[in-house]
């Protein structure tokens, strides 16, 4: 027995030893008789490794060599923070702080001598939003969901996010994609995004159809409606989204082919100028009786100044009802990279921005802001409250809620944690009652530690935060506060 045994190792062995011989001479010759690559010409079988140590060199990266503070697009000290969050688990940290605190650029907050006591404490201050429309929206919460559209995301990925919205009292809203059953399965507030394509509120030509708008408007979970005009990770080109992940549900949701790209076109054709944008807007509002506003990477500042004019000349009764600051460095599933790199304003300068020309023009209190862009730790969340913003939204902090990794697979339908892909053997790997938690109690520790700021500052909740409250590193030695730093837009007219 043992004989055989024994006899049997050995004919595998020489069988395995043939079959490799046999693999690399085949692979020789077809990478020297091949004439497309020169290093598999050149240095043939083994320059085949170049392409597999170039494909898992980004995940070795991640893990092993970047630093804690200097990988991108998010280091591993901010997704660590987003992952103890969202588990609930201890998010201190030992010793001293890694963050570079005197670069420039660099901010820090200004706390105060005689910080506020938990007796006086205060719940956040509610906004309201849409003070002409039929059904003005109230809501509180500092911290919501970005757009993220189902087709973008798997059907668990976005049930999660529903279910742990309704849970945290935050709002989601549903990308450019349309509105799907999985967005309202959790009983959260909804804020539909209209994309130029005008997915789940178009008709057979792609136009606009009222009656569909309607339809979308009637469900009682839809608050507000946010015309999408531009992406920061792609201002001035539509969304994409590649054929693999148009399934036949997509498909019938968004109004589109199966199985072929979704290209968005890169503007509304309705929209031509800043009257044009104004009947827009009011149009949708008086068919929805919802609150509207846009969404919009800042290119120039000009325009939105004309805007501003145009706004005033109507009437502030015709404003979008808020302004939705999407940053440049904001995130997507897919784009050109030239537009992912060099195309549009960072947040940290548009948004004081923007809150300047709205104070100038004297709709501050009408335009609500809503600020959005790679803002998934408490101190952007803070920094954005005191440059002026109303609300925060965020789309990769939740997505590290849900348990993504920065794979980079976005676009491919390949996500290993099956958030973005609709390979149904992927996405078993998401739990929905698990990960739900998990978006509600990153929602909720995220709030905690923005009051946390806000108390240390000496102010009673996190809305009361201001630009002095916040100071921006200049040099080496010195720094200047928000309120200083707005002061160059005064002096600019």
């Amino acid at each position: 027995m043992l004989t055989t045994i024994l006899q049997f190792m050995a004919y595998s062995f020489v069988f395995c030893v043939g079959l490799f011989v046999f693999t690399v001479v085949v692979l020789f010759i077809i990478d020297k008789t091949q004439t497309s690559h020169a290093i598999r010409h050149n240095y043939p079988v083994i320059g085949r490794l170049r392409y597999y140590f170039e494909h898992v060199g980004v995940f070795f990266r991640q893990y092993f060599f970047a630093m804690d503070r200097e990988e991108l697009p998010f280091n591993r000290s901010q997704r660590s923070w987003v992952y103890r969050a969202a588990k609930n688990i201890d998010s201190t940290v030992p010793f001293g702080s890694t963050y570079p605190a005197r670069g420039v650029g660099a901010t820090f907050f200004s706390h105060s001598m005689y910080p506020t006591e938990h007796d006086d404490y205060q719940d956040v201050a509610d906004v309201t939003i849409g003070p002409y429309s039929k059904n003005p929206y109230t809501h509180n919460s500092v911290i919501n969901v970005s757009a993220m559209s189902f087709g973008s995301l798997s059907q668990p990925a976005i049930q999660a996010l529903s279910r742990g919205a309704a849970d945290a009292g935050i709002w989601l809203n549903t990308g450019e994609g349309g509105l799907s059953p999985y967005h309202l399965e959790g009983g959260c507030d909804i804020v539909f995004q209209m994309g130029t394509a005008k997915f789940g509120v178009r008709d057979a030509e792609g136009n606009l159809s009222d009656k569909k708008l309607e339809e979308v408007a009637a469900h009682e979970q839809v608050k507000m409606i946010e015309v999408k005009l531009s992406q920061g990770a792609k201002p001035g080109k539509g969304g994409i989204l590649p054929g693999v992940k148009v399934t036949p549900e997509i498909a019938k949701i968004r109004g589109i082919p199966v199985e072929k790209d979704a290209i968005s076109p890169n503007r509304f054709v309705e929209i031509e100028n800043p009257d044009t944008l104004i009947d827009f807007i009011c149009h949708i509002r008086e068919v929805s009786g919802l609150p509207v506003g846009i969404k919009f990477c800042v290119g120039t500042l000009d325009e939105v100044e004309l805007l501003c004019k145009a706004i005033k000349k109507r009437g502030t009764e015709y404003a979008p009802d808020f302004f939705t600051i999407d940053s440049s460095d904001g995130g997507t599933g897919a784009a050109p990279m030239a537009l992912i790199d060099h195309v549009g304003m960072p947040i940290k300068e548009s948004l004081p921005a923007i809150v300047h020309l709205l104070q100038k023009y004297d709709l501050r209190e009408r335009i609500k802001i809503i600020a959005a862009g790679k803002l998934v730790n408490p101190a952007d969340v803070a920094w954005a409250l005191c440059a002026g913003a109303d609300f925060i939204n965020s789309a990769r902090g939740f997505l590290f809620s849900l348990g993504c990794i920065q794979a980079l697979q976005c676009n491919k339908n390949t996500c290993p944690t099956g958030i973005t892909t609709h390979n149904k053997r992927l996405q078993r790997g998401l739990n929905i009652d698990d990960k739900s938690t998990r978006v509600s109690n990153y929602a909720n520790n995220m709030q905690k530690e923005v009051e946390i700021i806000a108390h240390c500052c000496g102010v009673k909740h996190s809305r009361a935060l201001q630009p002095c409250h916040m100071r921006v590193v200049q040099t080496a030695d010195t720094s200047k506060s928000l309120e200083e730093l707005s002061q160059k837009y005064d002096n600019n007219g």
